[in-house]
């Protein structure tokens, strides 16, 4: 993966390769580990619903930087879920 040229995506590629390596010393299967972040991952979806409301709506401040933060969270909880699924497939799960 050349992830050199997009300092965002070397971050979370990083990042979730830190949680693999985490969660293997971890009691907790993959499964039940995915699961958690699919979960993570659902309330992050919501958040940016919220906040994109929030953008139109006229009484409400707006998020100034937070949907760019919001996606960042995104982009690293998928990492997180694909590359946990690829080692899964790999390695089996504990």
């Amino acid at each position: 993966m050349d992830n050199g040229t997009n300092p965002a995506l070397k971050k979370s590629f990083e990042f979730a390769l830190e949680i693999i390596i985490f969660t293997d010393l971890l009691e907790e299967s993959h499964i039940d580990f995915i699961h958690k972040m699919k979960i993570a991952a659902k309330e992050t979806d919501e958040t940016e619903y919220w906040l994109l409301l929030c953008t139109e709506a006229k009484n409400y401040p707006k998020p100034i930087g937070l949907l760019e933060k919001n996606q960042e969270i995104i982009r690293l909880l998928s990492s997180i879920i694909s590359t946990t699924k690829a080692r899964l497939d790999t390695h089996g799960s504990h």
